[in-house]
């Protein structure tokens, strides 16, 4: 074990490699086609492909082939290895030391009973404001929710406004709003952070105070819809529907009864059945 530990942290020694690790991580469990990574990071196609192919011999990331490309995604088996040497073995155990953030058992930061949540892409003008009134729709008794985006717009978009409103949604509390409004010490604490769309999510943001469950909805931009606009206005209609799937599941979870890790894991799962659904549809 201590031969392979040295291996993997030799691998993330490089700072674009780990750039590359940290992105699969955000992205976990989705897998990255090359092209995909190549670009976030600005990475020379042939520069990408040496480091990708480190970081599997080191078993910290998987490849898998997907039809005539390949895609990329982290090995957890191999990085969880990694971490319990460093913590068992390099610290010898000492949970007080080297793990001073159980997630199973922290505590939840609801507020005034309800779990906070967030939903994030980039415009915050579409996607993300589907999701926010969705949940709120949907179990506005249980969840505190919000959205914004990395680079909002100054408006909402008219096609996503009018879907909502045929809907039933109120839109009266709806506003673009960007990410910095919920970092900081005065930020709401949040329990639930979500991506819903693929730029957001590869995008590099600080740590989450209070350590939130993440999760990585992706729904294809209805904003970059072309033809007519029967056609542009049934994607946003087939956007909404993807999120309103989602988050019906998640709002059936019974995250009362969960500690962190499961409902960790049952978002993921949401994320994943979803995708696999969509990709049969």
């Amino acid at each position: 074990m201590e031969k392979e530990t040295i291996l993997r942290l030799s691998a993330l020694a490089h700072p674009q490699r780990l750039s590359i690790f940290r992105l699969l991580m955000r992205r976990y469990p989705d897998q990255l086609a090359a092209g995909e990574i190549a670009v976030t990071l600005a990475l020379k196609p042939s520069t990408l492909s040496a480091y990708l192919s480190a970081l599997t011999q080191a078993g910290l990331v998987t490849q898998a082939r997907s039809g005539t490309s390949l895609r990329y995604g982290i090995d957890m088996s191999g990085a969880r290895q990694m971490v319990d040497f460093l913590v068992k073995d390099c610290c010898r155990g000492r949970a007080d030391l080297c793990a001073p953030f159980p997630l199973a058992h922290q505590e939840r930061s609801m507020t005034e009973g309800k779990y906070n949540v967030l939903f994030i892409c980039t415009g915050n003008s579409a996607r993300s404001i589907f999701a926010e009134a969705a949940l709120r729709a949907t179990a506005g008794d249980r969840f505190t929710v919000h959205s914004a985006g990395t680079r909002p717009q100054s408006e909402l978009n008219p096609f996503a406004l009018e879907v909502l409103s045929a809907k039933g949604h109120d839109i009266t509390p709806l506003r673009a709003k960007n990410v910095t409004e919920f970092q900081g010490p005065d930020a709401p604490r949040l329990d639930f952070v979500f991506t819903v769309c693929d730029r957001a999510a590869n995008e590099e943001c600080p740590a989450w105070e209070g350590q939130p469950v993440t999760g990585h909805w992706g729904v294809p931009d209805p904003v970059k819809a072309t033809g007519t606009e029967a056609q542009k206005a049934l994607a946003f209609q087939q956007a909404h529907g993807a999120l309103a799937n989602r988050i019906r599941a998640f709002a059936a979870l019974p995250l009362e009864t969960l500690d962190k890790i499961a409902q960790q894991k049952a978002v993921d799962d949401i994320g994943r059945v979803a995708d696999e659904a969509e990709a049969k549809a």
